[in-house]
This record gives structure tokens, C-alpha cells and sequence, in this order.
């Protein structure tokens, strides 16, 4: 009885504790035929209503969603990305046919038309309208499918934000064409090309002559990343190549670090509050994503304002803090740390002493405060 009521807690909250993958038949009018689906939903999906999720696009499923969907899942839970929707489609009897392009021309012939316009107009829009999803996706192929990926980038707007390029196949002309075409582009493109010194010999010249174009675009609105992993094979290249590709792509998503306090923070001359706000702004606008600020970066930024002695930018950051954390210590603390240093202790050590009863953050505790009140009072007599 006591395994079946376990077992039973266990099946409750499975749901909240691990990602949802769902398995769906899709039937395309495109294709004249249905197409599987294997889609990961974010872990607790269905708690926060509120919130919005970008698209993970995973072309040849049938052995990249699981790689991909992992790092995913693993990423968004140390915040190191956001949390996002996967979307696999699945391609094991059809990737050769979906994926092909015309020999004279070299963009997608009538099956890679019809695959293409399934994956744009179809599956996409299917997509966002049954999910809460984010207007950023990124595009994970191998070979022939990562070729393909790159047919978007000459859509008008492209389909995606980012493309990953894991050993791709690459047509005829393709690197002139993207190197031609990409500089065109307003809109913000991240692009990752990876091949490995023991990659199949043609595909590892290929992404090298890729790689040299690509290196040479000048475009602000163009992030370019490569990888040529040491004795990595054809496919060894691909569990290297998408926590590399999530990590480069989302770098300005994760956590304030240690290098970013010790090397951005400490020898910022403007205002580190200013640059807090700048840094949440850029991952508003390049993932359609609007977080509360994390408890974190406030403390990073807080620290950063006290060592360098920008009170007032310390005053915007505690008091953005008590907006958001209103139920914590964190923007208390920062707040009663500016009057104390403009003089006015009187101010603080009321602020300090109004804390005593919310949720603790990290090393601000309530006896913390609870202490520089007392020690205010001593020294002043209050």
C-alpha cells in the first residue's frame, strides 16, 4: 500500500518536476501527408499562464530532439537560457526528399518547397497558436537538414532568429549567397557553424570555406559563431556542438558572473543600475522575453554601486528591488545602505528595523539588518 500511494505522489507531480513531451500526428496539406511531432514543453508549462516561451525548431528528431531537448531543459533550469518550447519533427524515410534542392538553381525543389512551406506556413503558425510562445525560434539541423535551414535566411523577414549548423551539407553556392545575403538582414540573426577535424572530409572543407565567408560579413545585427572540435567525428561533433551553440547564443541571457562583475561591473563609469536595465532591455528585444529581474543580479549590481560609491545608482537599484521582491529583505537592505552613506542614519535604521519580518536573500538576513539598526542606535542614541 505504501509503494502504491509513493508511486502515486510520484505520478501527481511528475508534471511539475520534469519537462512534458507530447507526441502528435500532424497532417499537412503541404505535403499531402501527416508528419510526427515530438514537442518538450517547459517544466511547470501549465502553472505559469502568464508566461511566454520561445521555439527550439529541431529538425532529423528521430536522434537530435532527445541531444537538443536535454541541453535545453538543462540550460533554462540553471537559467543559463530561457525555458523554451522544443519542437521535433521527425524525418527518418523522408529527410533526403524533404531536404532536397534543384540542380541548376540549388534552392529547395518541389519537395524542399513543399517541406519548406510546411515548416513556415503551417507548422509554425500551428505552433503559436496552440502554445504561449515567444517571437524568437532557433533552428538545430545536421547535415542535409542544416543545410536547409539556411533556405530561411532568404525568406523577407527569415522565419528564424538563430541558426545552429551542425556539420551541414551545404549546397552548391550557399557561403557566397549567405555571405551576400546576410548583410541585407535588419533584423537580429545568431548563426553557429560547427564541424570537427575528423568530420567527413567534404563537409569539414565546406563548413571551413563557410566559415571564412561568414567571418568576413559586416553586419551589427549579425552574432557568428564557429567550432572545429578536436578529433570530433560527424556525429561525436553534435553532443559538443549544441550545449556550445545554446551556451554562445544566450550569453547575454544568463546570470550577472563573477568574470561580468570582476571585468564589466567594477569598471563601469557610468551608472550600474543604467546597466542592469540596459541588460534586461536587450533580452526583452532579442527574445520577446519580459523576467523580473533575478535576486542575483540585483545583489551583483548593488555591490558593484557600493564598491565603486554611486549611491544614487545603489537608491535605483534598491528601490527597483522593493518593487519587484516587495516580500524580501533585498531591496530594504540596499535602501537603509544609501542613507547610511548620504548621511542620514535615522532614515536607515528605520528601513533596517521595517524588514524584520520578510523572507531572507541570500547573506541579507533579517539579524543582518536587524544588527545595523542596533548599531545605528547605539552610535547615534536614537
Amino acid at each position: 500500500m505504501k509503494k502504491l500511494l509513493i508511486f502515486a505522489i510520484c505520478a501527481l507531480f511528475s508534471g511539475t518536476l520534469f519537462s512534458q513531451i507530447i507526441y502528435e500526428e500532424f497532417q499537412s496539406e503541404k505535403l499531402g501527408q501527416s508528419r510526427r511531432l515530438k514537442i518538450q514543453l517547459p517544466r511547470n508549462y501549465d502553472s505559469n499562464e502568464d508566461k511566454r516561451y520561445p521555439i527550439v525548431l529541431v529538425l532529423d528528431a528521430d536522434y537530435l530532439f532527445e541531444p537538443v531537448a536535454g541541453n535545453v531543459d538543462y540550460f533554462s533550469y540553471w537559467e543559463d537560457m530561457p525555458e523554451s518550447i522544443v519542437v521535433g519533427v521527425m524525418q527518418a524515410d523522408s529527410r533526403y526528399f524533404d531536404c532536397s534542392f534543384d540542380d541548376k538553381t540549388y534552392f529547395p525543389d518541389d519537395k524542399g518547397s513543399q517541406f519548406f512551406e510546411f515548416i513556415g506556413l503551417e507548422l509554425i503558425p500551428y505552433i503559436d497558436k496552440k502554445y504561449r510562445t515567444a517571437k524568437f525560434i532557433i533552428g538545430v539541423g545536421h547535415d542535409f537538414t542544416a543545410n536547409f535551414l539556411n533556405y530561411y535566411l532568404f525568406k523577407d523577414p527569415p522565419l528564424l532568429n538563430g541558426y545552429i549548423n551542425l556539420s551541414p551539407d551545404l549546397a552548391p553556392l550557399l557561403d557566397q549567397r549567405l555571405a551576400e545575403r546576410i548583410p541585407q538582414i535588419p533584423s537580429k540573426i545568431f548563426y553557429y557553424l560547427a564541424t570537427g577535424t575528423d568530420d567527413i572530409q567534404a563537409l569539414r572543407e565546406a563548413s571551413e570555406d563557410l566559415n571564412t565567408e561568414l567571418s568576413k560579413v559586416k553586419s551589427n545585427s549579425f552574432t557568428y559563431y564557429f567550432d572545429n572540435f578536436e578529433e570530433a567525428t560527424h556525429y561525436s561533433l553534435v553532443g559538443r556542438g549544441i550545449p556550445n551553440a545554446l551556451e554562445k547564443i544566450f550569453s547575454v541571457y544568463r546570470p550577472i558572473s563573477k568574470k561580468e562583475y570582476t571585468e564589466v561591473l567594477l569598471k563601469l563609469k557610468t551608472s550600474p543600475h543604467q546597466y542592469l536595465m540596459d541588460k534586461y532591455k536587450v533580452i526583452e528585444e532579442l527574445f520577446s522575453i519580459k523576467n523580473k529581474i533575478r535576486k542575483n543580479d540585483f545583489i551583483a549590481v548593488a555591490t558593484a554601486a557600493e564598491k565603486l560609491k554611486k549611491w544614487e545608482s545603489l537608491r535605483e537599484t534598491a528601490t527597483l528591488a522593493k518593487k519587484q521582491y516587495s516580500e524580501t529583505v533585498l531591496g530594504d537592505y540596499y535602501l537603509g545602505r544609501y542613507y547610511e552613506e548620504i548621511g542620514e542614519p535615522k532614515k536607515a535604521m528605520k528601513i533596517f528595523q521595517g524588514a524584520f519580518d520578510k523572507e531572507e536573500v541570500d547573506f541579507i538576513t533579517v539579524d543582518l539588518l536587524l544588527d545595523r539598526a542596533d548599531a545605528i542606535k547605539n552610535e547615534f542614541g536614537y
